[in-house]
């Protein structure tokens, strides 16, 4: 039996012929001067099919040279060198030296030297683990792809190989099949090339991008209506609806198992699924189901008797219907009669809870990546964009999104741990993950960890509340006091409000591969302190992220972030305070109340953002816009927008709003302009300008009538225009002295601190006299360090005088 005929993808995984080196048991693949194929085969068989890991081989020939002698070849390309004796590869006949200098001990590589190979684990920057299920804090990661060393390497010798019916098979035992990198500190490029050698990540849908609200709950159709409807009159926003296990039935007879397995509507919560997921969908929200597939098709299942009659199952014995994903004819039976009719009535994707470990009937054979794989080209099978929520599967599966990272743990060690490990994820491609935020399971309440934990998720790539049964462990921002309640729904907007940011950076990703969520040090790979600061990152190019992670200190009113500021000017996005990082960066501890989490925007940063209505779901292009622009240096922006779904992106159906800031120290122009099918647009759209950390007092002109006003409270010059068409060009132009906001007199931001601080009077008193008396900010910092005011009040006022 073949596959159906959209598993069936156009691969050719054959390599350009000009870039092979070839004898008689080995072949070289030069792909890009810091890339190079290695394969070995005693009997000199040597594999052209792509890989569970690889599905192209096809690029450009690089410019490299050969000298091969009896018993010795050498390739040498402007990155590497390799050297090789045409034996077996170990590590005495073959190392490759790399043509960049980041370590005390050369930059030569031994195949096999250790279980990860040489460079040392040490230098290697890691990548990303299956499944953080049940974990406290830390864990082990994989090995990544960058290494401050230079160049590292992945083993493919054990992938499967994919046909051209689209179907997997074991490749021969014996053959050796590795890939060595080495682009030093080019870590972009490195992504990049991976990312074309692997596949690029697919294009999202829009709706994804959103707020997503999951819980593992016994509702039914009438309490989650009601729990949606509360979240409306709120005005807090949800893009996506998680359907947990009991949407379907559980409590099975004790033959057929736990129950953990399911695709069967519970008719006593949902009598009608399509009613209500038609009510769903009517209300902008979109569906996704938990499936758990491990344990098959049961005879009280609904499919049952087409699953048999499909697969040959004896129904008079009422044999259960296996699961078993190594079969061709149980995978086409698997999405016809489980998947399809509920697609059909309303499912948009799955959320697919593989926990049954890697092995199969197929040696090699992971059924998690079966899943993820087949899952994906399923849904996109009528053109619609696939998507699934599953957990990670390897090197390569960053073309199978969104991850699910497991049920983590209530705690701050857990919060901890996931700006890290969602950023250093990129390090293998894999830029989508999408966490527990607030966590599932075990740990405590505590309400400024569940705040904390939701403005993380705001700026990670998938914003998904989840929690399980548990009564005492609801993610509703009512079951929290008002101040906390309060600042979740105020995140919540915000994570909509940035849906046109983060739909921008998702097609960069896919089509320049780029990932979303960046670690600081792809950005200055050699400034040391970007690999000591490793839980702030950059959210795509225009902002750098600093998460809060600590609780707050009780005498400052302040939760401290311990970052390193780079190079030049960075604007926070919430109260416009501009931090000068200098010629070379520097670092610095930040001060944060409960409202706020350093988010700064880079110099010339562009921010474009969308206001939508009180208590709208839907996600689609809006009328009314914001942009941020963020002062200190040239800038441009380039806003994607489509329909969202579909794949007419790719063929003109798009637009494209270009914006430009040109900067001097006093005089700014900013331009904004559409271009493209402007049929997916509004046709009139209001902009809202804003200047970010800008003086007060500028003069502004600009080529259409506007209103502005200046916001204090965020150092903030706003241009507020009419609607107009939405192919309309703004140019602004903002004109002074000085432009950058200059944070204001120390002494007054010094007095407003001490005033909210809950700490001695006189304390107080003998602190500000050191800001009265002070000459310069040398001077402050040694009188307040003399009086030894304990280190949380000493970071907020130093703060202060550094930035």
């Amino acid at each position: 039996m073949e596959l159906s005929k959209h598993f069936r993808q156009k691969l050719d995984g054959r390599c350009n012929p000009d870039s092979v080196v070839q004898g008689d048991c080995y072949r070289f693949t030069v792909l890009t001067p810091e890339m190079i194929r290695m394969e070995y085969d005693k009997d000199g068989i040597f594999e052209d099919s792509p890989t569970q890991i690889v599905l192209n081989r096809n690029f450009d020939k690089p410019e490299f040279t050969v000298t091969d002698t009896e018993g010795r070849l050498e390739i040498s390309t402007s990155a590497f060198h390799l050297v090789y004796n045409k034996k077996e590869f170990t590590p005495n006949n073959l190392y490759i030296d790399v043509k960049c200098a980041y370590t005390n001990y050369g930059g030569r590589w031994q195949f096999g030297t250790t279980e990860y190979g040489n460079p040392p684990r040490e230098h290697n920057l890691k990548g990303t683990a299956r499944t953080l299920d049940r974990i406290d804090g830390p864990t082990e990661l994989e090995f990544g792809l960058l290494d401050t060393s230079g160049r590292t390497f992945f083993n493919d010798s054990e992938s499967l190989l994919i046909d051209e019916n689209g179907w997997v098979s074991p490749r021969k035992k014996g053959a050796v099949d590795y890939y060595y990198f080495g682009y030093g500190r080019n870590y972009f490029k490195a992504i990049h090339d991976f990312y074309q050698l692997s596949g690029p990540v697919p294009m999202l849908p829009k709706y994804v991008l959103g707020n997503w609200w999951s819980r593992y709950y016994k509702y039914t159709e009438q309490s989650y209506m009601e729990l949606l409807q509360r979240f409306e009159e709120m005005g807090v926003p949800f893009s996506v609806v998680v359907m947990d296990m009991d949407w379907h039935i559980v409590d099975v007879p004790k033959e057929y198992g736990r129950g953990w397995t399911g695709y069967t509507w519970n008719k006593d919560f949902f009598p009608d699924p399509e009613r209500f997921m038609t009510w769903l969908h009517d209300r902008g929200y979109q569906i996704t189901l938990n499936i758990h597939p491990a344990d098959g098709v049961m005879p009280f299942e609904d499919a049952y008797e087409e699953m048999a009659k499909e697969l040959g199952v004896n129904m008079e014995h009422k044999d259960p219907v296996h699961f078993d994903v190594t079969s061709i004819e149980f995978l086409e039976a698997y999405f016809k009669y489980l998947h399809h009719p509920n697609e059909k009535i309303g499912v948009d994707f799955w959320w697919i809870d593989w926990q049954q470990g890697k092995n199969s009937g197929v040696e090699g054979l992971d059924p998690l990546w079966m899943l993820n794989h087949y899952h994906l080209l399923d849904l996109q099978r009528d053109g619609k964009r696939g998507v699934i929520l599953s957990r990670y599967g390897g090197l390569g599966s960053h073309r199978y999104p969104i991850g699910f990272s497991g049920d983590a743990v209530i705690t701050w060690e857990s919060l901890k741990f996931q700006p890290y490990f969602t950023a250093t994820a990129s390090n293998v491609g894999y830029t989508w993950w999408s966490h527990d935020i607030g966590g599932h399971m075990g740990g405590y309440k505590d309400h400024e960890l569940m705040v904390r934990w939701v403005q993380f998720g705001v700026f990670s790539p998938i914003n998904r509340l989840h929690s399980n049964s548990n009564p005492f462990c609801g993610k509703e921002p009512w079951r929290y006091p008002k101040q906390y309640g309060d600042e979740l729904v105020s995140a919540l907007k915000l994570r909509h409000k940035l849906v046109p940011y983060l739909y921008t950076l998702n097609y960069r990703c896919h089509t320049e591969m780029v990932p979303v969520m960046i670690p600081t040090y792809y950005y200055y790979p050699e400034a040391e302190e970007t690999y000591v600061y490793t839980n702030q990152y950059f959210f795509g190019s225009e902002l750098m992220v600093c998460p809060v992670t600590e609780r707050t200190h009780k005498e400052t009113g302040r939760a401290t972030v311990e970052a390193w500021i780079p190079p030049g000017l960075w604007t926070d996005l919430y109260t416009g305070f501009v931090y000068h990082g200098g010629a070379s960066g520097k670092r610095a501890v930040l001060n944060r109340t409960i409202s706020q989490e350093p988010v700064l925007g880079r110099a010339g940063g562009i921010l474009p953002m969308a206001v939508y209505g009180e208590g709208e779901n839907g996600l689609d292009n809006a009328p009314d816009m914001e942009v941020v622009i963020f002062p200190g240096d040239h800038g441009s922006f380039e806003l994607f927008e489509d329909e969202g779904e579909g794949q007419e992106f790719k063929n003109g159906k798009c637009a494209i709003t270009k914006m430009n800031l040109d900067w001097s120290q006093n005089h700014a122009c900013f331009t904004l302009k559409a271009e493209g099918n402007m049929s997916i647009l509004p046709e009139k759209r209001r902009w809202k300008v804003i200047f970010r950390g800008f003086e007060e007092g500028l003069k502004a002109e600009a080529n259409l009538d506007f209103e502005s006003h200046y916001d204090q409270e965020t150092r903030s010059l706003i241009l507020e225009f009419s609607y107009m068409p939405a192919d309309q060009e703004i140019r602004a132009e903002i004109k002074g002295e000085q432009l950058v906001y200059g944070n204001g007199d120390l002494r007054e931001r010094a007095f407003a601190l001490l005033d909210s601080m809950q700490i001695g009077i006189n304390l107080k008193k003998d602190l500000y006299h050191c800001f009265l008396t002070g000459e310069n900010p040398a001077s402050i910092i040694s009188s307040v360090t003399a009086i030894n005011p304990g280190k949380a009040i000493e970071d907020a006022l130093l703060e202060i005088l550094v930035c």
